[in-house]
């Protein structure tokens, strides 16, 4: 139905957060000439808000850039991939199911990835790194989950540089008065009349100059009401709110880690979801998480707990707590959430990545844009150099500050360390060096069946990794690819895979199955499409995506009903 307005409307469509999918959806709308009002708990400087931190991965199908590296993918091998990655198995095909949304969502947004995503981002000035990255490769079995090819893009410029397009075109649609920003205006209610959502009200805060990403006041000096005939809900997930994370972990991943760093700031709380629920809306898919299991306490923090993730290629060991070597698919680079199964079940809330100086310097890549300064300027020649002429400097900054990494000639001595780094004494350092010493014999055998060997030879057949991403297969202990490195890692928060539940109009739907008149969400509080699109897993490069596509959905969609 077209929306009606009255005499006290502010907008002619409210979006509550300026994150990606906010930015993209204001941008549909103020295109086709509607006022946009946007409403914000944080500063103007956080414009942007978590993807401004992201590395800028984006997953492309049949990409120039995967057929420049002589990758060969299609939209059915990628489909393939996903439906089996996801798992969607909460009444997919029925219409009140859980993941009926959430497939057909899916569906959409793979053909938006093979179709025109990448060339909609080009035209606005987009660019990408020539070589793809190989992300949730999978163990190679075609029934497992995980990427079969390389399909992560990293964008020249970072987080910050997939935002730049629609800040620009906002900033130009604010001067042309039809975007208005309400900063520090913390929502804390949608107005409903006769089960229609007609506005937002809420808490003025104090005004902030902290730093993007820092915790702010929540000071209260006034309040608010604004009223639109639409709403859109486009304020992000649950991962800077460790007591949600607890709350809604997963029963089939056991108890929640006691320890554990957070990959997004403070203001990633949630707070939305359950204020759209109060409104009448359905959350789905509340126990579906993306955590990352190599995360890194930061040694120059900006948000409380800050962690940093580690995107590792499969040369290093990866070892749990009491120094036993993790079965497949605990190989850096093949299956997060696999290996997060595999750390809950040993029954601590770490595990241990042992390696060396010539691994670290080729195959870590620090997540964020903040650990990429190169490739955020968009400097590509000076980041692909130093890919390969030594430690990268933000690396080398947690080697010496990094609390969770210790540093020895020998195995034993670097087994003390670890130790006394953990506070217990589980390891052994006869042990480590048995398993060691094994994995280096193995290095050698042409036929060996040891998975992190295979892993290591199948990313050295893939160009892009053998020139930018594997060290040279042969012993961690090789004396002239020392010192020998350990990392404690840690569980990372990061993304909710559940959310909102929307059709593919972005309208989201009530507990009575229907859509509720008026309310709509995008990004990562509808679960980036649908109420949870990536199913079980993510095969990265979707979150930004699907704050793209759900922003872009949903912003046309709204543009046509009013």
């Amino acid at each position: 139905m077209p929306a009606s307005s009255g005499p006290s409307q502010h907008a002619d469509a409210i979006i509550v957060g300026h994150g990606l999918s906010g930015l993209v959806a204001a941008c549909e709308l103020a295109a086709e000439g509607k006022k946009v009002l946007i409403v914000d708990q944080e500063s103007e400087k956080n414009l942007g808000g978590q993807a401004f931190w992201s590395l800028g991965g984006l997953f492309f199908i049949d990409s120039p850039e995967q057929r420049l590296m002589g990758i060969r993918d299609s939209f059915d091998n990628a489909r393939r991939d996903w439906m089996t990655t996801a798992g969607f198995d909460r009444a997919p095909e029925q219409s009140d199911g859980e993941d009926y949304w959430a497939q057909r969502w899916a569906e959409k947004y793979l053909e938006f990835a093979a179709g025109e995503k990448r060339d909609w981002l080009a035209r606005m000035g987009v660019a990408w790194v020539p070589v793809v990255g190989w992300a949730e490769r999978g163990t190679g079995r075609q029934q497992d989950p995980g990427n079969s090819v390389p399909r992560f893009h990293m964008t020249l410029g970072t987080g910050p540089g997939v935002v730049e397009p629609f800040e620009r075109r906002i900033r130009e649609f604010q001067g042309a008065g039809l975007v208005t920003f309400q900063f520090r205006h913390q929502v804390d209610e949608l107005l409903t009349v006769g089960g229609n959502v007609t506005g937002v009200r809420g808490s003025v805060l104090a005004p902030s100059d902290t730093p993007r990403g820092q915790v702010s006041s929540r000071e209260v000096v006034g309040d608010f009401e604004f009223r639109a005939p639409l709403v859109i809900v486009a304020s992000g997930g649950i991962g800077g709110n460790q007591d949600l994370v607890r709350k809604y972990w997963p029963s089939r991943l056991g108890t929640a880690p006691g320890f554990m760093v957070t990959g997004v700031p403070a203001h990633v709380d949630g707070r939305m979801l359950g204020i759209t629920e109060q409104a009448g809306g359905r959350v789905v898919n509340r126990d579906r998480m993306w955590h990352y299991t190599e995360g890194l306490r930061n040694h120059t923090p900006i948000w409380p707990g800050h962690g940093i993730r580690v995107l590792a290629a499969p040369s290093s060991m990866w070892f749990d707590a009491t120094g036993r070597r993790f079965a497949s698919p605990g190989i850096p680079s093949v299956d997060t959430l696999g290996t997060l199964e595999l750390i809950q079940q040993s029954g601590f809330d770490y595990s241990w990545f042992v390696l060396n100086r010539e691994i670290i310097s080729k195959e870590f890549v620090l997540s964020g844009s903040e650990q990429n300064p190169e490739l955020t300027s968009k400097n590509l020649p000076e980041y692909l150099l130093n890919r390969i002429r030594g430690v990268p400097a933000p690396v080398q900054a947690f080697i010496d500050k990094g609390p969770d990494f210790v540093t020895a000639r020998t195995l034993s001595e670097l087994t003390d360390k670890m130790n006394r780094l953990a506070g217990t004494d589980l390891l052994d350092a006869a042990d480590i060096n048995h398993q060691v010493t094994q994995r280096g014999t193995e290095s050698r055998n042409p036929h060996s069946t040891d998975p992190g060997i295979q892993q290591i030879r199948r990313s050295q057949a893939y160009l892009g990794d053998n020139l930018f991403r594997t060290a040279p297969l042969k012993s961690i202990t090789d004396p002239e690819s020392g010192p020998l490195i350990a990392i404690k890692m840690n569980i990372l928060t990061r993304k909710s895979l559940g959310g909102l539940q929307t059709d593919l109009s972005g309208r989201v739907i009530g507990s009575n199955g229907q859509p509720v008149p008026g309310l709509f969400a995008v990004g990562e509080a509808s679960g980036f499409g649908g109420g949870g699109y990536h199913g079980y897993r993510a095969l990265e490069g979707t979150f930004l995506g699907g704050c793209l596509f759900t922003g872009r959905q949903t912003g046309r969609a709204v543009a046509r009903m009013l």
